[in-house]
């Protein structure tokens, strides 16, 4: 075959779109089997045991991976290592996810086996529901392709793809079963850009308040405060919030009325502002500002004190856009 660049375009084109179509039936496909199968996992007091052969082995592993991220213990088990010591690992506490796409694969049994000996429920992820592997597990996930994104047809492709949709789908609406939560994730990720985005606090890039204005300022000592503040000028009465101003506020007064400069900020404000807390999450903030189309926010306390200032442009530095 030729490089054509059209043509491999075309190739591969047709591989994501065989492997999407499939994940879409699978996705179709699914009903009560799929809730019961949720419903092990989350009751169950122990781990997941996750296993497969070959490609599927793999496909099971990132399974795992992504179960112990989202907060339920897994781990992966070579079945064939099952036989050879391993099976001490799994507990009658335990729940096991299996996937094969025949159902059918010999080195599966002795570790199938195994887990129906000491009660462990299964969760048969197979392309073939009415094989033995889908008839002996407690729960059987329907993993069924049309064909393989393989020209042969032989290569596990759409197969895995699938698999993995369905994983993906146990981990996900499980982590929702159990209110799982994004500082939990960030807990479990504390380790580069990904947990420092989800962990990282207003407090921790907000700036302290600089010219704050009283409630008797006029627009000529708010004009001083936006330049200072970067664009965000607040007015404060006992310490507590009343009023903002933003160059936007600035520039349509001025455009209206040429004796601006003398009016009192009280009339010109905004009462009730968005605000954010010092212990929010940035990642909140970032949204409340997307939200209202707006690029700063005034930090206040529980009762009202001002605390600081939170602008977009310190969000995109500390990474938590």
């Amino acid at each position: 075959m030729s490089f054509d660049p059209a043509a491999l375009v075309a190739l591969g084109r047709r591989v994501v779109d065989v492997e999407g179509r499939a994940v879409s039936a699978a996705a179709n496909r699914l009903d009560d089997r799929f809730a019961r199968a949720v419903r092990l996992l989350a009751d169950a007091s122990g781990r997941v045991i996750v296993s497969g052969v070959g490609k599927s082995g793999l496909i099971a592993r990132k399974i795992a991976a992504t179960l112990t991220s989202t907060g339920t213990v897994a781990t992966y088990l070579h079945p064939v290592d099952s036989l050879h010591g391993d099976l001490g690992l799994v507990g009658r506490s335990d729940v096991a996810i299996v996937l094969s796409k025949s159902g059918e694969s010999e080195e599966l049994f002795g570790l199938v086996g195994s887990l129906q000996r000491q009660g462990v429920p299964i969760i048969a992820i197979t392309g073939a529901v009415d094989s033995t592997l889908g008839r002996v597990a407690t729960v059987t996930l329907d993993g069924a392709v049309e064909e393989e994104a393989c020209p042969h047809d032989l290569a596990p492709t759409t197969s895995t793809t699938v698999a993995l949709a369905l994983g993906d789908a146990l981990a996900v609406v499980l982590l929702e079963v159990k209110g799982f939560r994004r500082e939990d994730f960030a807990a479990l990720h504390p380790g580069g850009s990904l947990g420092r985005k989800l962990l990282l606090r207003v407090r921790e890039v907000m700036v302290h308040p600089g010219h704050v204005l009283g409630p008797d300022a006029t627009m000529r000592d708010a004009v001083v405060s936006l330049a200072h503040d970067r664009g965000l000028a607040m007015v404060v009465d006992g310490g507590r919030l009343t009023g903002v101003l933003t160059t936007g506020d600035l520039t349509r007064l001025a455009e209206r009325d040429p004796a601006f400069l003398e009016l009192a900020v009280s009339g010109v404000m905004t009462r009730t502002p968005r605000t954010a807390t010092p212990d929010e999450l940035a990642a909140a903030a970032v949204g409340t500002m997307e939200r209202h189309g707006v690029i700063a926010l005034p930090v206040v306390e529980s009762d009202g004190k001002i605390a600081g200032a939170v602008h977009l442009h310190d969000l995109m530095r500390a990474g938590a856009v």
